[in-house]
């Protein structure tokens, strides 16, 4: 066989080759939808399965920490008989104030630095949607 002999490929149109290229990357977009769909999806539902029980716990805690409010106040009462009522509660009242305080300033800066998204299928979305944009 000599080179003459072989055939050239058939010659494609620049048409049929961008409408594949154009339907290759709406695909690839829905499939990244639908990946963050699930994603998103699988994170609820992971979420409500941890909430559930947190919830329970706290209102349980809540509970559990009134009553030893409760006992605290008694307690610097029946310390320092001359105490009034009143500036054990307020004693008390301060120190779980402050307590939770700091918590809420904990939790703030840990959720600051949380990000509920899926960052990789975010980022391939907006690539996929600028990409698509420009063509």
């Amino acid at each position: 066989m000599t080179t003459t002999d072989q055939q050239s490929p058939p010659s494609v149109g620049l048409t049929p080759l961008i409408t594949g290229i154009i339907n290759d990357a709406q695909t690839l977009l829905k499939q990244q939808l639908t990946l963050f769909q699930s994603e998103v999806k699988n994170d609820l539902r992971r979420t409500k399965d941890a909430v559930i029980p947190i919830g329970a716990g706290a209102t349980v805690a809540f509970v559990g920490a009134i009553l030893l409010c409760l006992m605290c106040v008694y307690l610097l009462v029946w310390l320092w008989p001359s105490l009034p009522l009143f500036a054990a509660y307020g004693i008390v009242g301060a120190v779980v104030l402050a307590i939770g305080g700091g918590l809420i300033y904990m939790g703030k800066t840990k959720f600051d630095a949380f990000n509920p998204l899926p960052d990789k299928t975010v980022e391939g979305l907006k690539e996929n949607i600028q990409w698509t944009t420009k063509t």
